[in-house]
């Protein structure tokens, strides 16, 4: 590990370099700064930076991590292995898609941030949105797009300058905030590219839920992707420090295969192969069920004209 190059970080919220107090040390080589370990949905396996808790504000962070070019990197050769779970992961992040149309007056052009291969800019599309587009590094993810959405899907890291302003009516984040090293930059380009009183989506792991603080270092979200781990309360205020008025947050059902669902278990690895083996081979592997597994959504908007 000492030959890997990392640099500190400090806290998104209130700037402390420091402060902070480790609830995990780190437990990986430089062998597992690999795509493989940086495809979305691979299994747990439970490598993480070093990961600590703000003192000041209770963020949780990797502290310190690869520098943003290997990461850069690392996501733009990861593979794209999810495929299975697509249908269920559409009906999950739909749902809440369909939450915007409280704050929009008009389903116009939206963007996601991490789109892998466009499942949810084509759930947009059947949704209404006239103009769907998507940020992804992975080349195989895009790649893996149908035609019609691969086209709409931009391969890079989200980037200041990327997209005119005031393009969007709608901004979302499925699963990505969490992997971003610098979440105030990232919110700020979003801010940005939206129109006034267009809104943000983001929906990611809750580090305060049930099943997160029974599991600790043994739960699924305490990994190596992950720079920052967010709560209900530090979630609203990286979005309030980017500039948003944030109008929900809260707890999110996610609609899982058992199969799915059992590759999350923190079991032993041979148990847990067989298990998978078995669902893979098992109608009843497919059967999808509605759980509150541990992720919260946040709702947020530009202001718009005239509003503060």
């Amino acid at each position: 590990m000492n030959s890997i190059h990392l640099r500190s970080t400090a806290c998104a919220i209130c700037e402390a370099n420091g402060n902070a107090t480790e609830l995990y040390p780190a437990n990986f080589t430089s062998a597992d700064l690999s795509p493989a370990i940086f495809s979305a949905r691979r299994m747990p396996d439970h490598i993480h930076y070093r990961i600590v808790r703000c003192n000041s504000c209770g963020l949780v962070r990797s502290d310190p991590v690869a520098n943003s070019d290997i990461v850069s990197q690392l996501y733009a050769q990861s593979t794209f292995d999810y495929g299975a779970e697509l249908d269920n992961l559409a009906v999950t992040y739909g749902r809440y898609l369909k939450r915007l149309n409280r704050y929009l007056s008009t389903t116009g052009a939206l963007l996601e941030v991490g789109c892998g291969n466009g499942f949810v800019l084509a759930e947009a599309k059947r949704q209404g949105y006239k103009d769907v587009r998507g940020v992804e590094p992975s080349r195989a993810a895009i790649d893996s797009a149908p035609d019609g959405i691969r086209d709409r899907i931009v391969c890079s890291m989200m980037v200041p300058g990327l997209f005119p302003a005031q393009q969007f009516d709608a901004v979302c984040l499925f699963q990505a905030l969490d992997h971003i090293l610098d979440p105030v930059q990232l919110l700020e380009t979003c801010y940005q590219i939206l129109k006034p009183g267009g809104v943000l989506l983001c929906l990611n792991h809750n580090v305060e839920a049930l099943s997160a603080r029974l599991m600790k270092s043994r739960s699924p979200i305490i990994d190596i992707e992950h720079t920052y781990l967010y709560s209900p309360v530090t979630l609203r205020r990286v979005l309030a420090k980017s500039g948003f008025h944030v109008r929900e947050t809260k707890q999110v059902w996610n609609r899982y295969s058992l199969r799915y669902l059992s590759q999350l278990m923190p079991l032993p690895a041979s148990l847990k192969l067989r298990i998978l083996r078995a669902a893979g081979a098992s109608p009843l592997g497919r059967i999808s069920a509605w759980v509150p597994l541990g992720n919260l959504y946040s709702i947020a908007q530009r202001p718009p004209v005239g509003e503060r």
